[in-house]
């Protein structure tokens, strides 16, 4: 007998259904159940058993898709650390996709294997390196991890250490420790730091031509005759105003240069007098105002790397990740600062303080009746405290945040009936999935958007057996109404039989 032509519309809901047994979800797993690989492997966690067969799996399709599965433990994709397969192996040092907002960790002893890794796999499709690669962009390393590298046994994490943990962090006796280190590789990366503070250095490797190289190093590495070349020219000013190391006539000079942006940078500075904050207060230009008022001295740079986050470099709708609290600065403005910021007149601040996953709880409380939109959102998408009714409204007001907000354990599930008919089809969608109503949501099964349709016919309030049943016999519907949690085992496997799914052979089955 032939698969149903519902086949592949079968499996992919019986992978995503929640209530499916193990027995169920490993039968997938043959060749017959291809279609529904990438649902099951990638887009919901699984039981242990499942995760078994899963990292077993000769395919190398299916370990790949787990290696990049956002809804399971970190634990459990870094059992593939040691995988065949070098695509697998990069997968995993990838990440999850799409790529969450707030990556969780890798454990470090999947880290540790990753970036020590002498070869790559079998299939010779990357190099060790290139893994290695994937996983210093991917974010799922933790600070704690980068923070502990400089003391690390393995030479080559003490060289990587060196080179991505602040140099200046580190006391006198570890550095003259790193200069001396038996390996060459962490004695070099030790003198390079050593390099970057020197001015003298920065002036010899100094590229002429513009571009990043030349960019980055007048932006964060010390600066002293090539600063007055650069003024004497009117080149790269924007980056003499945000280094820290720009000597300070440099900097008052700045301030009275045409270009705004250059101005803006110099109002920004930690150690901009109050004499020059006054005079940039009553700049031309809004935008130098305001940076000039809204950050009080005494004032410390990793403060003005927060305010940095919100002001200019980021969109207002931005998605990109969120890192750990100050996971690149090390040293990041204290506790109290946030909380000021939180009280302050100025929305910008409190924008920042939305932005700052500790804030306390009195505090989250009064941004999330913040009359400016912006510090309502920045706090559902950021802090753990945030009330469901901000992370829904955000939900509903700021599409490109969704997949973000929809791992969030503060991402209200019932109570969304006056959703039902909105006009936004992905918001029609979260709420024909709330379990909570007495009644199923049977007018959006003829929504025209699928994916409230797929929604409506998984919902758990939906209930009638016989209901289902021509559900599933509906191309519209099917994969939705397999998905449902209240099909029986015994359906799911009659499915999987019409599908051409064969059986699993001496396994144990249990019936609801």
């Amino acid at each position: 007998m032939s698969p149903s032509p519902l086949s592949e519309s079968w499996l992919r809901g019986i992978a995503a259904n929640p209530a499916a047994p193990s027995d169920v979800l490993i039968r997938l797993l043959a060749p017959a159940g291809r279609a529904a690989w990438p649902v099951l492997c990638e887009e919901r966690d699984l039981p242990a058993d499942v995760v078994d067969a899963v990292v077993a799996h000769p395919e190398r399709a299916v370990r790949r898709a787990f290696a990049r599965n956002p809804h399971v433990d970190p634990g459990r994709r870094g059992r593939l650390v040691s995988d065949p397969a070098g695509v697998v192996r990069a997968s995993l040092a990838r990440g999850p996709r799409p790529r969450p907002r707030r990556p969780r960790p890798l454990p470090d002893a999947v880290i540790e294997t990753l970036l020590t890794a002498e070869e790559a796999g079998e299939d010779g499709m990357l190099t060790a390196d290139e893994i290695a690669g994937e996983l210093i962009s991917s974010r799922q390393i933790p600070l704690s991890f980068w923070r502990a590298l400089p003391d690390h046994p393995h030479p080559r994490l003490r060289a990587m250490g060196v080179n991505n943990t602040s140099w200046r962090r580190l006391g006198p006796a570890r550095r003259t420790a790193l200069l001396a280190d038996p390996d060459p590789a962490v004695r070099a990366a030790a003198a390079r730091r050593v390099r970057d503070l020197d001015p003298v250095a920065l002036e010899a490797e100094l590229p002429e031509e513009n571009g990043h190289f030349r960019r980055g190093l007048l932006t964060n590495h010390p600066v002293t005759d090539v600063a007055e070349a650069c003024l004497a020219a009117g080149r790269d000013l924007w980056s003499l105003a945000q280094n820290r190391h720009t000597p300070y006539f440099a900097v008052v000079r700045l301030a009275r240069d045409p270009d705004p942006e250059v101005r803006e940078r110099v109002a920004a500075r930690a150690d901009a007098d109050a004499a020059l904050l006054a005079e940039l207060a009553k700049d031309p230009d809004e935008s130098v105002r305001e940076r000039a008022v809204i950050h009080p001295l005494p004032r410390t740079w990793a403060e003005r790397a927060a305010i940095d986050s919100v002001v200019g470099w980021h969109a207002v709708d931005c998605d990109c990740p969120i890192p750990e609290p100050d996971a690149w600065l090390f040293d990041g403005p204290d506790a109290s600062w946030y909380e000021a910021c939180a009280r302050s007149e100025h929305t910008v601040l409190r924008r920042v303080a939305a932005s700052h996953p500790a804030l306390p709880a009195e505090l989250v409380g009064r941004l999330a009746e913040d009359p400016d939109p912006e510090v309502r959102h920045r706090l559902a998408c950021h802090h753990p405290l945030a009330p469901p009714e901000t992370v829904l409204a955000t939900f509903v007001a700021r599409p490109r945040q969704r997949p973000h907000l929809l791992t969030l354990p503060g991402m209200p599930r019932t109570g969304l009936q006056h959703l039902l008919d909105h006009d936004d089809p992905e918001v029609r969608a979260l709420a024909a999935a709330d379990p909570s109503p007495a009644e199923a949501p049977v007018r959006l099964l003829a929504d025209p958007d699928a994916r409230v349709r797929r929604a409506a016919a998984a919902a758990p309030s939906l209930r009638d057996a016989a209901a289902l049943a021509a559900l599933l016999d509906d191309p519209a519907t099917a994969e939705g109404a397999a998905a449902n949690p209240n099909l029986p085992a015994r359906r799911l496997r009659e499915l999987l039989d019409l599908a051409g799914v064969p059986a699993l052979d001496d396994r144990p089955t249990s019936d609801r």
